[in-house]
């Protein structure tokens, strides 16, 4: 049996033109939340000439303090707080005894009295960190770069 061609034929390729445009959409949407996601606990740090630390395999964990003397903690990439010295205590009780070694940061604003920053320190040495750093913004660089 021999088939009848009513005079349609086959498309052969395919339109990538809804492809386009949902990937379009979608590049928008990422370019609007990227800044967004942006990490941690707004502080202006005081400027300093160190050294920059070496990286680690693990991610540190980071105590912030803010202007009002608010703490947070920062591990992995979820931060917890404002907390209480309880709290703080016992997340870096627990994320030491899973890695000893673990690196630990305080970010504190120029504004914080001392006071509070020593009171954050002793509860990381309550907690069981031996050494702790602290970060700063280089000099030269605006805050927020």
């Amino acid at each position: 049996m021999a088939q009848v061609s009513r005079g349609r034929r086959l498309m052969g390729e395919i339109n990538v033109v809804p492809y386009i445009d949902v990937m379009l959409v979608l590049l928008i949407i990422f370019m609007i939340t990227a800044p967004l996601i942006t990490q941690g606990v707004k502080v202006d740090l005081p400027r300093a000439s160190a050294r920059s630390l070496p990286t680690g395999k693990a991610t540190p964990l980071v105590l912030s303090v803010n202007r009002s003397g608010e703490m947070y903690l920062t591990v992995g990439g979820s931060t917890i707080g404002p907390a209480s010295a309880a709290t703080i205590h016992s997340h870096v009780a627990a994320e030491l005894a899973r890695d000893p070694g673990r690196a630990v940061l305080i970010k504190a604003d120029t504004a914080v009295p001392y006071g509070t920053v020593i009171r954050a320190m002793v509860i990381l040495q309550d907690a069981g960190v031996h050494k702790m750093d602290f970060i700063t913004q280089p000099k030269g660089v605006r805050p927020g770069n």
